[in-house]
């Protein structure tokens, strides 16, 4: 699990290689990623929007924005969470994504929220220690 904390929201993100959805031979590799959400702090908070930097392991990197998770703006008052899966496809057995959320706090403040690097590992990939 990957996990990291600003301006009070919590992302935790857990990473799983989906076997049955990839295809190593025709360079087709999936994942699914869970994000939990948590408001640590004491003010209600919407998420608003998302980026995601999305790198594979030849070093490409695609971006994707848009507004919401799962076409949904989720409200989080203090001590909610909001949970959803996704998925990524890439053209390598490994790669990583990092990313933000832009959440609006009631006051109208702009947070921008950190999602936390994570590695996306098949076990088709080849190893090697630094």
């Amino acid at each position: 699990m990957y996990s990291s904390t600003t301006h009070d929201i919590r992302v935790t993100v857990q990473p799983v290689y989906l076997e049955e959805q990839s295809s190593p031979d025709d360079r087709q590799f999936m994942w699914a990623y869970q994000v939990r959400i948590e408001n640590l702090g004491g003010q209600t908070v919407r998420l608003r929007n998302r980026f995601w930097s999305i790198t594979d392991a030849d070093g490409r990197t695609q971006e994707v924005r848009g507004p919401g998770v799962v076409g949904e703006q989720p409200v989080l008052r203090p001590g909610d969470s909001f949970e959803y899966t996704s998925g990524c496809p890439l053209n390598t057995p490994s790669g990583m994504m990092v990313g933000s959320y832009g959440m609006e706090a009631e006051t109208g403040e702009w947070l921008e929220v950190a999602i936390p690097a994570f590695s996306l590992d098949s076990p088709h990939q080849r190893v090697s220690l630094n």
